[in-house]
């Protein structure tokens, strides 16, 4: 899950509990009973009986039971929670005794899920006493209050006492959830190690299909326009070469023919110079810094442009940098409806940040048809992010940061 992402759910489930939610705090304290004493019998049992031939199996086999015990607690934080956390995936096969052995006693995964089910059981007693304990102790203040003969418990001061407590149950329990989605994403989600490898793998697999993709289009385009023109030139310059030699045809006719090879010479020299634009701009030959303004101009709608980047980024930066400009620009003037737009590129620390901004109506969305999901893919092949901010009512603000260096 990206930083954005993470940061969205947060902003979600700090405004509501869900239903599901308030069943999985009831139901989490004796689940993780459930899960401390299978944790300290494997903990016991392994430890107890290391020093002889069954010890070191059994603790193995311990660990890829708390394995199978994390992909279950990880299914219903999804379920109940609607935090998006990953399953710990299955073990690897490895052949031999002594290789599943070593293999699961030196198994990361499996001990994080184990001290995942160490640290639930304090979480949910407080979760527990949050969701049931405090609503039943503020309602029996108010009903004993209301209940009670006068001057043997001051009424008001019960009722009011009660109602306070009743008041801060909410933020309790969805506090304590918080503290549920954090544990289930550090512990139970994959490890900075993996997910950093995860998305290198996607970012290899973007690019390659990227360059796949990119590499069937220009031949396209070759093949359909370019070279359809260049062969129209040469019919045009036959019928020029038939028209000079028949002494019949005037010289309007040779002069006709000839204006029309020249044209279609122009608009062959212009496809091609579109192709070449499209594979390495030509504007990015001085940096990314003198290519915004021609960008700029070029949009739908006026563009206010803002720049501090006093260093120059490496080549490959510039030009992802350069063609997620151009898409946001072809956005807003294609779909916001914006009268205007703002774009602030700057260098902060090792990141080129850039802020694209339309008064536009909003309601865009990654993965909405708009071209940002590949916007997205085309910025993880070199570490960089979008972030966006599109209300329905709008303004619409996105942001990337990219790396200065690769």
């Amino acid at each position: 899950m990206t930083a954005t992402t993470a940061v969205e759910t947060a902003r979600t489930h700090g405004r509501r509990i869900r239903p599901a939610a308030i069943g999985y705090a009831c139901a989490g304290l004796p689940l993780s009973l459930v899960g401390i004493v299978y944790v300290l019998a494997v903990l016991y049992v392994g430890g107890l009986l290391s020093l002889t031939l069954l010890g070191l199996p059994l603790l193995a086999a311990g660990l890829r039971g708390a394995r199978f015990l994390g992909r279950v607690h990880a299914r219903m934080v999804r379920a109940l929670l609607g935090e998006p956390v990953e399953a710990p995936a299955p073990p690897q096969p490895v052949p031999g005794v002594m290789r599943w052995i070593r293999s699961g006693l030196s198994d990361a995964t499996a001990w994080r899920c184990m001290l995942y089910l160490m640290l639930r059981l304090p979480v949910d007693v407080l979760g527990f006493a949050a969701t049931v304990g405090v609503p039943v102790l503020g309602v029996w203040s108010v009903v004993w209050a209301l209940i009670s003969r006068p001057g043997l418990l001051p009424g008001g001061a019960a009722v009011l006492g009660g109602l306070l407590v009743l008041a801060v149950v909410p933020a309790a329990v969805r506090g304590l959830l918080n503290v549920h989605r954090l544990l289930a994403r550090t512990l139970l989600g994959p490890s900075a190690a993996q997910q950093r490898v995860r998305t290198l793998e996607w970012a290899r697999s973007t690019a390659l299909t990227e360059g796949a993709r990119t590499l069937r289009q220009v031949e396209r385009d070759l093949h359909d326009g370019t070279q359809a023109q260049l062969v129209a030139i040469a019919i045009t310059l036959s019928l020029t070469a038939d028209a000079l030699d028949d002494e019949d045809r005037s010289a309007d006719r040779t002069r006709t023919l000839v204006a029309r090879a020249r044209t279609q010479t122009d608009a062959a020299i212009a496809e091609l110079r579109r192709l070449i634009d499209g594979i390495s701009p030509a504007a990015l030959d001085l940096g990314l810094v003198d290519a915004l303004p021609q960008l700029t101009a070029q949009a739908g709608v006026p563009v206010t442009l803002r720049t501090n980047v006093p260093e120059r980024p490496d080549p490959v930066i510039e030009r992802v940098a350069y063609f997620c400009v151009a898409e946001l620009l072809t956005n807003i003037a294609k779909h916001s409806g914006a009268n205007r737009a703002s774009l602030d590129a700057d260098l902060v620390g090792d990141l080129l940040r850039i802020r694209v901004r339309d008064d536009g109506k909003g309601g865009a969305r990654i993965g909405a048809g708009s071209g940002l999901l590949g916007l997205r893919e085309r910025l993880a092949a070199v570490d960089g992010t979008l972030a966006l901010d599109s209300p329905p009512s709008g303004p619409t603000t996105a942001v990337i940061e990219l790396p200065v260096r690769i």
